[in-house]
């Protein structure tokens, strides 16, 4: 597995910001938060089902 260095990581962000712009950045961001949210949210609402099934065995 890969180990990142501080210089790594300034140079993917310098890529980033060069590609997407500084006002950009932040909307991109507020997608991504939300999209995981929803993932996790989704994620949530599948288990509860399988968990009342097996409670009532």
């Amino acid at each position: 597995m890969a180990n990142f260095g501080v210089t790594e990581i300034v140079l993917i962000l310098l890529v980033v910001v060069l590609l997407f712009g500084g006002r950009k950045i932040p909307e991109l961001m507020k997608g991504l938060g939300s999209g995981i949210k929803e993932f996790k949210k989704a994620s949530r609402a599948e288990d509860e089902p399988a968990k009342f099934k097996a409670e009532d065995r």
